[in-house]
């Protein structure tokens, strides 16, 4: 089954007065429990199509089906509600709230569907527990180290047992043992919970764990590479 079909994709930037294209009409298709990569030198579009699936960006021409919906045939607040409670984001800067608790951060995306309170820390410590960071639930991001600062961020993206998670970068401000650690946290949970993840990365450490790489250059796919 086909988590995410991407056809024919376009979307160029405007920066000043010139247009830019990011995607020359890119077509890619994500099957359920898949952990794949989007690999490419800065520049390529990788990004940019992550964002898209996510529901972040809205492309210029083709279509994107993500969970069975097409996005264009989706209002702004039904996309939004697909992106709520269907799509987990790991972002490469984290993108914790400053001001709250590793638990509080979890429970953040659960606070926005309505979760009960109880359920909601209940469910934000077993998580937390699962990505190692046991005993760090009243740490604020100041009082973790990076690599823990992800690890609260993939806590926060999977919580809410989301269909797909997208990570852009998610080793990039990481050192060598921390991004192994991660990446061995998200695999177990791609294999035990069948959690499909897309990654945009030009890591060597995630293009080697993902079971498929697809390459991209100049907006277009020059490869894909199944293992």
């Amino acid at each position: 089954m086909d988590m995410v079909i991407c056809r024919d994709v376009v979307k160029t930037y405007r920066q000043g007065k010139i247009d830019v294209p990011a995607l020359r009409g890119i077509s890619l298709s994500v099957e359920k429990g898949e952990f794949m990569a989007l690999a490419g030198p800065s520049g390529s579009g990788k990004t940019t199509v992550l964002n898209l699936i996510g529901g972040l960006d809205v492309p210029d021409a083709g279509e994107i089906i993500v969970d069975g919906r097409n996005f264009s045939r989706m209002s702004p607040s039904s996309l939004a509600e697909l992106r709520l409670y269907r799509i987990g984001f790991v972002f490469q800067s984290y993108n914790l709230i400053p001001v709250l608790s590793a638990v509080e951060n979890v429970e953040y995306v659960m606070l926005l569907q309505g979760v009960p309170s109880g359920e909601r820390r209940d469910r934000a410590r077993a998580v937390l527990d699962e990505v190692g960071l046991s005993g760090m639930y009243g740490r604020r991001p100041a009082e973790l180290s990076g690599g823990q600062q992800q690890r609260v961020a993939v806590a926060r993206a999977i919580v809410a047992n989301p269909a797909i998670v997208l990570a852009d970068e998610p080793t990039a401000n990481l050192d060598s043992e921390s991004g192994k650690s991660l990446l061995a946290i998200m695999k177990e949970m791609n294999e035990k919970k069948e959690v499909t993840f897309v990654f945009s990365t030009h890591d060597e450490r995630v293009m080697d764990q993902a079971r498929r790489l697809v390459l991209i250059r100049d907006g277009r796919v020059a490869d894909d590479i199944r293992k």
